[in-house]
């Protein structure tokens, strides 16, 4: 039996493809190692997000082959799709698979035991078939994501992603369904919607047979014995009177949006290739708070975009505010070749961008640690999750429905993993853990 390594990097989109891989290898009859461990096959599945990300790639490559000379090393994913030249005549690699082929993992390794075959990338840019990988479990034993779409449509002028992901494929919805439906029954309790840009599920169907995003999200909520349903990444223009009516009339979907923002001025913005303004931002996040009682809204920003004065980011600071964010997440910008966004003029020098993230971050600090004393005194709902140690002492912890995480002492009478709990939220028992009354 040939043992086989996997290694993950990048997002949860890739973190949820490299479980299915690692599926398909052992239904294949491989046993499945640790990756720091002597195998026979090593994965990596790359990320090409910032120049870092493909650094981080080829070092994982190369360790690879490092720890076992003779061991096939194979590079799939995102950067293998924008630097298939360059893996194809690095001595490290033996085989580079693109997106849209790692369902196929198993049979092209196959070939190559037998034939010798070399690679295996298609054209991502003229494809418009959804890669049909799946997963029957998880990483985790409570939570696990879905994957419902591929590809982007939106080119802004930073990401590389559309080049390396291609145009908006989306997932048939009786196929997610019966996915989610294999989950609950192996006991998943909350599911979360991923995708490159799920709030395009759907754009590419047939507009006779054409599934939207609230379509499907109300199809998911009648899966029996589901008891969250959580959303990834939004597009801001997805949130309208309708959209947030009818998700809020469903009783698994959690009251946490992750609303992508990047920058909270409006030339920015424009620079960016983002194709909304700030008002228009501002306006779906109260639509989410019209419907939802106090929503846990959590965005990304990019500090020191090309161009990006101290006025603009003064802007974008006072925004944040404004909107009252429960977490941001926060980035210097990276420039990335192959973007627009490189040859911009105008570039931050990189001192400038870590004292913007700094100022950031801190209101980041300031923001969530507000919003969770909010629920102090009040009684939520919790799905525990696993145990660790804090301060010395073990507790259960887990996160409510608005993923604020919440965790409970151990003991004789102390519930288990994957049961979800109704109780007090005491106080703080560190800056990012509140306590649950016993």
């Amino acid at each position: 039996m040939r043992k086989a390594a996997l290694h993950n990097l990048g997002c949860k989109v890739n973190a949820y493809e490299t479980e299915a891989m690692e599926q398909s290898l052992r239904e294949a009859g491989y046993e499945i190692v640790p990756f720091e461990e002597k195998a026979d096959v090593y994965v990596i599945n790359t990320c090409t997000v910032t120049n870092i990300a493909d650094r981080k790639s080829r070092q994982m490559l190369h360790r690879a082959k490092k720890r076992n000379p003779d061991a096939v090393v194979v590079a799939a994913g995102c950067y293998v799709q924008v630097a298939a030249d360059t893996l194809e005549n690095d001595a490290a690699v033996d085989l580079v698979i693109g997106n849209n082929r790692k369902k196929d993992l198993a049979a092209i390794l196959e070939e190559y035991f037998s034939a010798g075959c070399a690679s295996d990338v298609i054209d991502i840019a003229n494809t418009r078939e959804y890669e049909a990988l799946s997963i029957d479990s998880a990483a985790g034993h409570t939570r696990a994501f879905i994957k419902i779409q591929d590809g982007c449509n939106q080119f802004c002028s930073y990401c590389i992603i559309p080049y390396a992901r291609g145009r908006v494929r989306s997932r048939a919805a009786d196929d997610v369904l019966r996915e989610a439906e294999r989950l609950v029954q192996a006991g998943y309790r909350e599911l979360v919607i991923t995708g490159i840009h799920i709030s395009s599920y759907g754009a590419d169907m047939p507009e006779e047979s054409r599934v939207g995003m609230v379509d499907l999200l109300e199809m998911l909520d009648g899966v029996k014995g589901l008891a969250r349903l959580r959303l990834g990444s939004l597009e801001p223009r997805i949130v309208t009177e309708e959209f947030a009516r009818r998700i809020a009339a469903l009783p698994t979907v959690c009251p946490h949006f992750h609303l992508s923002l990047q920058s909270g001025c409006n030339a920015t913005l424009k620079r960016m290739n983002r194709h909304y303004t700030a008002e228009e931002y501002a306006a779906g996040c109260a639509l989410l708070r019209k419907y939802f009682d106090r929503p846990a809204i959590t965005t990304d920003v990019i500090a020191g975009f090309p161009g990006e004065t101290e006025e603009e980011f003064a802007g974008t600071a006072a925004f944040l505010r404004q909107i009252g964010f429960y977490e941001l997440h926060v980035f210097p910008y990276s420039r990335r070749k192959g973007t627009r966004a490189a040859s911009m003029p105008d570039q931050v020098d990189e001192a400038v961008k870590k004292e913007r993230c700094a100022a950031l971050l801190k209101l980041d600090a300031e923001a969530s640690l507000t919003y969770r004393k909010a629920w102090l005194g009040e009684k939520r709902e919790v799905l525990l999750e696993e145990t660790v140690v804090l301060d010395g002492s073990e507790y259960l912890v887990g996160h409510t429905r608005e993923y604020v995480k919440a965790a409970i002492p151990c003991g004789e009478d102390a519930p288990s993993p994957g049961e979800i709990i109704s109780a007090r939220m005491e106080r703080m028992l560190t800056d990012e853990v509140v306590l649950l009354a016993r």
